[in-house]
């Protein structure tokens, strides 16, 4: 009988092979046994299919590769691993993680114990307080929270982060939240919380996701959006507001997901 894990980390990787930490997710599978970890290869031109499969072998049951021969992006990379592992492994929980671990597998972890039959999605927030650390170039911190604004004026929802490259979900929801293929590249967190959204009527969404002020992140020096996406980033976003504006919301979330 395949073993069942209490979560699953999907973690999306191109040209990872030098900033992957091998001895964090090392470690971190040595304390978790009962955690997965599904890494994406999104047709990576260096060599982290090797680094990949070194990990795999140290870990055979524990790390999961799905091997894209070419570059998808990283909305079609996770929503990939995310689908492989729903239909190929037995899991209660979900999430989704950078490479880069600007959020720590540690507080990805602490972060899924919130998550519950009620709270269905949990994700991590940039907010910037005096117990945390949050470290963020000036420039991506005021872009940020201009288009944090527009995105939570979209959604209304009072989110101070979509963002964030943490979400962890219950099992229930994945395909009501990743079965229709994205229509941004990068903003597919918006369109996760639209989806999400329409679970509910109007009243109950806050009821069931929970927005956690991280203890600790950091910009990292090789990001993997385009500098130049800025320009594109207006119209990705007019397009999901016009395309999620006239979805019905559903009275409760089981009668729009289907049967695991």
């Amino acid at each position: 009988m395949p073993q069942k894990f209490k979560l699953i980390l999907v973690i999306p990787c191109f040209n990872e092979a030098k900033r992957l930490q091998d001895e964090l997710f090392i470690s971190f599978l040595t304390v978790h046994p009962s955690i997965k970890i599904c890494f994406v290869n999104d047709g990576s031109l260096d060599c982290t299919l090797l680094v990949l499969l070194s990990l795999r072998r140290q870990f055979p049951s524990q790390v999961k590769i799905v091997n894209q021969t070419i570059n998808k992006g990283k909305a079609n990379t996770v929503r990939n691993g995310i689908l492989t592992c729903y239909k190929e492994e037995q899991f209660e929980q979900i999430a989704f993680l950078d490479a880069d671990l600007s959020t720590s597998l540690d507080e990805c972890y602490t972060l899924s114990k919130l998550q519950n039959h009620r709270r269905l999605l949990v994700f991590g927030s940039r907010k910037n307080v005096s117990t945390n650390h949050i470290i963020r170039k000036k420039y991506r911190f005021v872009i940020g929270r201009i288009i944090a604004r527009l995105i939570s004026s979209q959604l209304q929802l009072n989110i101070y982060d979509t963002q964030c490259g943490c979400k962890i979900m219950d099992r229930s929801i994945v395909l009501a939240l990743f079965e229709e293929e994205f229509m941004s590249r990068w903003l597919f967190d918006v369109e996760i919380f639209h989806r999400f959204k329409n679970l509910y009527n109007p009243a109950q969404v806050a009821l069931h996701f929970k927005e956690v002020t991280l203890n600790s992140w950091e910009d990292t020096e090789d990001s993997r959006v385009p500098f130049s996406y800025a320009l594109k980033l207006w119209l990705d976003l007019f397009r999901i507001g016009r395309r999620y504006k006239n979805h019905t919301s559903q009275n409760s979330v089981h009668e729009t997901i289907l049967p695991t």
